[in-house]
């Protein structure tokens, strides 16, 4: 160890002033958290008040959002059927002797 990194190892406060290694201090354990458990009453309180902040969709919402996705559920069944179907042609007419 040359006299750079004894010095270094001092100002880190890893080597003593005659050059011994000092000795670390453990560090006291932390006090674990207590574990906060709420009531049952409390937690029905609390998922009401979070319920009421939702931004709940009225009627009209909820048909328009529906047929979307059952329109695209449609477009999207026809083009896995069409890919399927054109890809089991293709095979059946390359390996036809």
């Amino acid at each position: 160890m040359n006299r750079e990194m004894k010095r270094m190892m001092q100002r880190q406060g890893q080597l003593a002033e005659d050059g011994a290694v000092a000795q670390r201090r453990p560090t006291p354990p932390r006090p674990k958290p207590a574990e906060q458990r709420t009531t049952p009453g409390s937690f029905l309180r609390e998922t009401r008040a979070e319920m009421r902040q939702v931004a709940w969709p009225n009627k009209t919402e909820v048909i328009n959002y529906s047929t979307v996705v059952l329109v695209t559920l449609v477009l999207l069944i026809g083009l896995i059927f069409a890919l399927n179907y054109g890809a089991a042609k293709g095979v059946f007419y390359l390996f036809r002797s």
